[in-house]
């Protein structure tokens, strides 16, 4: 699938659809069933709490993975995806109720590139704290 998106059709400062999040321990637990990644700090309290901290966390690769999904929803192409990176500096805590926590999205492109490409910076959050700093991703456009 090619993306869907022109890049005569793009600008610096195009802004694309946030999206919201959800993410529950039971999110959790599919997710470490899914990843291979067990790590008690994502599903038992106890556990968390004793090595400092607040509660249990979303595993950091689980939030990059959600926070992405607002370039691939817009691109239409997760193959157009072609460089993606980011800085873990906040843990998204997920409380065990049942509304769990929210990690909040919303993107811009930053800059057009050469080769019909574009620079898109993301903006990860939850509880209102930064959860991804200098998230970044380059995306081959049509």
């Amino acid at each position: 699938m090619a993306a869907k998106i022109s890049y005569a059709d793009v600008e610096a400062g195009t802004e694309l659809p946030a999206q919201s999040f959800p993410v529950t321990r039971a999110t959790l637990v599919r997710y470490a069933g899914a990843s291979g990644d067990f790590n008690p700090i994502h599903w038992n309290e106890k556990f968390a709490t004793e090595v400092g901290l607040p509660d249990v966390i979303a595993h950091g690769m689980f939030t990059m993975a959600e926070a992405i999904r607002v370039v691939t929803d817009w691109v239409g192409d997760p193959g157009a995806v072609v460089e993606y990176g980011v800085r873990f500096t906040k843990p998204v805590v997920v409380p065990n109720d049942d509304k769990g926590a929210l990690i909040e999205v919303s993107a811009k492109v930053a800059a057009k590139l050469d080769g019909n490409r574009v620079r898109v910076d993301l903006v990860a959050t939850s509880e209102g704290q930064k959860v991804l700093g200098m998230s970044r991703a380059v995306v081959q456009l049509a």
